[in-house]
């Protein structure tokens, strides 16, 4: 690859659409002074791009037969085997599909990605294997990541595992269905708006959204850079306490982690939980989607919270209602600007840049019909946005949930946590083949008014299953101080080994 100086033509059609009007003198001129900055660019072309190695062999991924994907959950399964010691020794772990894993394919839900196959390893990877984990592949997530239902990836919906006929949620889609299935023992999500804690809850997984930055995303698939997060889906609180320290940490490219701070979040286990102060929010209930069966169910885990010890008590936050909107503006706006037209990853930071995955992603392009039509409805929302007004809705969310933030903190500030449902009704039915783009887009974002805010406020959130309403789990989420996870997992691990959720 190389860059070449632009012709006359070029050059003029690149001034009419930045708004110039220069004339051919002027083209002749600019086009005059570009040699310079055309051989800079060609001089970078020949360094070499010094990207972490790759360092522990695996198998090419291969996509299962249809006998061994019942749910549609597995993108491809490939073997990478970790160290011979370490925290996760013997346990099985599956990525996201926007996760990368050297030499092993990776498509992010989109028939346009399909046939990429990336050249590093994501650091959470290398930390997973460094601590004697097994990778066991890619599991199947949403198009792009844009639905919190489990029906836009390009090769089909993932079933949920308790009745293959509803959501396993989205977008983090497989890598519930396969944990809540017992095929593996560990998964890695994504969480922009949810798709971590949507999926657990569907799924009757435990799904932990970490302060944003605890976990570094190099390697990882951005959609916003300011609500981007990556986080543990696994059966047991234990087990996600355990994973959680594994990747926890600074890694000196991603640009999200700052001042981050890691605790020892196996050493919260098996503490006692009495005398700590949970505060239930009112705004969290009662929602005009919420299944009031659902919400009940989580009513009652409060009450077994209780029964341990623990002082519950209601509270009000008017503002928990705005979230949403909040989100929706700085959610469109990033992933058009960021996933869409910058090629993956736009610019203005210093992180790791996966050049071979930019130069993969340009040719959406060409393709746009392929993708989801939850995707296209959001990005033709934020590009009419950007045409008709700019940045300044963007800006102002970004202004305003720095108010939201510091309600949640002042809750905060008197109690442990703050409990509510972490979607408003349990799975709901996969949209068939012809339904209607309406109800595709309703069946993507109808549970996002519990999950979306914490993306923006960056508080961590942990999703419990907390019993079953019609043989469908129901999740109950746990909303911490920033950085103070270990809390979280201490009265989460209590609520637990409570009793056996599934009889509840």
């Amino acid at each position: 690859m190389s860059v070449k100086l632009p012709n006359k033509e070029q050059l003029a059609d690149v001034a009419e659409r930045l708004g110039f009007n220069l004339s051919p003198e002027d083209v002749t001129s600019f086009q005059g002074l570009m040699q310079g900055y055309v051989d800079a660019y060609n001089a970078v072309d020949l360094m070499i791009d010094p990207l972490p190695e790759i360092t522990y062999p695996r198998t090419p991924g291969k996509q299962p037969p249809v006998a061994e994907n019942e749910l549609n959950a597995w993108y491809v399964k490939s073997t990478v085997q970790g160290a011979p010691d370490g925290k996760l020794k013997g346990k099985t772990v599956v990525l996201k599909d926007n996760v990368m894993l050297g030499g092993v394919p990776m498509m992010n839900g989109s028939s346009t990605l399909e046939g990429y196959v990336p050249n590093v390893d994501a650091t959470i990877v290398t930390r997973m294997l460094d601590a004697g984990a097994t990778i066991v592949g890619k599991a199947h997530c949403e198009c792009f990541c844009m639905s919190g239902g489990s029906h836009t990836s390009a090769l089909g919906p993932v079933c949920n595992p308790h009745d293959p006929t509803k959501s396993a949620g989205g977008s983090s889609s497989g890598s519930a269905a396969l944990v809540a299935k017992g095929e593996v023992d560990m998964a890695i999500g994504g969480d922009q708006g949810g798709s971590i804690r949507m999926p657990s809850a569907f799924c009757g997984t435990v799904g932990m959204k970490p302060t944003h930055g605890l976990v570094p995303y190099t390697g990882i698939v951005p959609i916003e850079i300011t609500i981007d997060h990556t986080g543990p889906i696994t059966r047991t609180v234990a087990d996600s306490a355990l994973m959680l320290e594994v990747l926890a940490g600074s890694d000196g490219y991603d640009s999200r982690q700052i001042d981050v701070s890691v605790s020892d979040y196996t050493g919260a286990l098996d503490k006692p939980v009495k005398g700590m102060k949970v505060a239930i929010l009112k705004e969290g209930f009662g929602h005009a989607t919420s299944q009031a069966a659902s919400d009940d169910k989580v009513r009652e885990a409060a009450k077994k919270l209780e029964a341990l010890g623990v002082t519950v008590e209601e509270v009000s936050i008017p503002m928990h209602l705005m979230g949403l909107a909040l989100w929706t503006p700085i959610g469109l706006q990033g992933l058009n600007q960021t996933m869409m037209l910058g090629d993956g990853y736009g610019t203005s930071r210093p992180d790791l840049y996966v050049t071979s995955f930019m130069d993969f992603h340009r040719g959406w392009r060409n393709r746009a019909d392929e993708l989801s039509e939850t995707l296209k409805l959001g990005m033709l929302f934020a590009q009419y946005a950007e045409d008709r007004h700019g940045k300044r809705y963007y800006g102002k969310a970004h202004n305003i949930v720095k108010t939201l933030r510091a309600a949640y903190d002042r809750v905060l500030a008197d109690y442990d946590a703050i409990l509510m449902p972490t979607v408003p009704m349990t799975a709901t039915p996969i949209p068939g083949p012809d339904a209607s783009r309406e109800d595709i887009v309703e069946r993507a974002f109808e549970m996002l008014a519990n999950t979306a805010p914490f993306d923006l406020t960056h508080h961590p959130a942990l999703s419990v299953p907390c019993g079953k309403v019609d043989g469908l789990p129901v999740g109950m989420m746990l909303v911490g101080k920033l950085w103070d996870e270990s809390t979280l997992y201490t009265l989460g691990d209590a609520f637990e080994k409570s009793g056996d959720w599934t009889a509840w």
